[in-house]
């Protein structure tokens, strides 16, 4: 059996490329959240305006758990944030603290 899983691309330019160097997250290891088995992602219907917003929890190779916000647009993934997850965030991702 062959299982071919999608491939994503991801959106980086000037408006997001160093955005979350604030919460000390690189760029690459934003990615690696979407690549976690066990990743959970919500629709973010409180800031979903002219375009729908996403959250996703997950786990980096380095097994930092990581909250990303991102949208879609043509086709590619575009990162708007990314922080380290909150004690309060742990319990939807199933983790225990």
């Amino acid at each position: 059996m062959i299982v071919v899983k999608k491939l994503l691309e991801f959106q980086w330019d000037a408006g997001n490329i160093l955005k979350n160097d604030k919460h000390g997250v690189e760029n690459q290891e934003t990615e690696e959240v979407f690549f976690d088995e066990k990743k959970k992602i919500f629709k973010d219907h409180l800031h979903s305006g002219r375009e729908e917003r996403f959250r996703i929890m997950g786990v980096t190779k380095k097994g930092r758990l990581l909250f990303v916000v991102f949208t879609k647009r043509k086709g590619k993934v575009r990162i708007i944030s990314a922080r380290d997850i909150n004690k309060k965030e742990v319990p939807l991702y199933g983790k225990k603290a």
